[in-house]
């Protein structure tokens, strides 16, 4: 794929974030954009910013990208009106911080229902329209919290970990068929997005603290560039794309340093991150 104009690209997670500025800079290189979220109030205002952007064409759906049956849904509707789909980004996310002791299971089971099954989902109904297209590119979003471990991200990490396990199969899996479609998987590194304030919390940490902890200490990169630089990568063809300086700088120490990084991680994670109230626990 050398260019996106002309092509049917499907974004989930489109309401907010990098989804809106992969949906905004793909209406602008001419893409027909298929949009999908759960927060509708956001996807319409996405839509209406990919509109005056004099985008080609704009299909919008609210989704939940964890309910199997309705991305199938999905897949089908965007298919029978854009005629295909030939990229298609499985961006839809959400985060939960908080110690896996006191992580409940519908919590954790949501964290992956969510990003992980979400990214299942898309794959599946997605990858039949991806082959027909000639040269397909299925994009999914993992995350730095994907190439390494954090405390307080138990559920987070399994997930995208998962994502970053399934996709690079599922890559070689293609090649092995020779199927004409290219599996690229993302590490956005802190990201100037909302992802933190709509985070959930577990019972002895603060969600306002936390918030406030990602958006003035490790937010460093702007949506706009996460998605410029995740489009360059699509069309560079690239397997892994890692956003942002602090990703690829923490990607290579623990490369170069093994396990031994959790011990450094978790040191400085004792003295610089939120501090659970233990007052709260139960």
């Amino acid at each position: 794929m050398r260019t996106f104009d002309g092509r049917v690209a499907v974004v989930t997670g489109a309401g907010s974030g990098i989804g809106r500025e992969l949906a905004l800079q793909l209406a602008a290189r001419g893409a027909r954009v298929a949009l999908s979220d759960i927060d509708e109030v956001g996807l319409l205002e996405t839509a209406e910013r990919c509109n005056a952007r004099q985008a080609r064409e704009v299909h919008t759906d609210k989704l939940d990208v964890s309910d199997r049956a309705a991305v199938a849904a999905y897949a089908a509707s965007v298919v029978a009106e854009l005629g295909g789909a030939d990229v298609v980004f499985n961006n839809a996310g959400v985060a939960l911080h908080g110690d896996f002791e006191e992580t409940p299971y519908d919590e954790f089971e949501r964290i992956m229902d969510v990003n992980f099954w979400g990214v299942v989902h898309g794959s599946k109904e997605f990858l039949p329209h991806l082959i027909a297209s000639g040269d397909g590119h299925l994009v999914n979003v993992s995350s730095l919290f994907g190439l390494m471990g954090m405390p307080g991200q138990t559920a987070y990490n399994a997930s995208k970990f998962g994502v970053r396990g399934f996709s690079e199969a599922l890559r070689m899996e293609l090649l092995m068929a020779r199927h004409p479609v290219q599996v690229s998987v993302v590490h956005p590194g802190g990201i100037k997005t909302a992802i933190a304030r709509n985070a959930r919390t577990t019972e002895s940490h603060d969600q306002a603290s936390v918030a406030k902890h990602f958006d003035s200490k490790l937010a460093k990169t702007s949506a706009e560039d996460a998605a410029r630089v995740i489009l360059e990568g699509v069309l560079r063809n690239r397997p892994r794309i890692v956003v942002g300086t602090d990703a690829k700088v923490l990607d290579a120490a623990v490369r170069l340093f093994g396990p031994r990084y959790q011990r450094a991680v978790a040191a400085v994670a004792s003295r610089i991150a939120p501090k659970p109230d233990n007052q709260l626990r139960r």
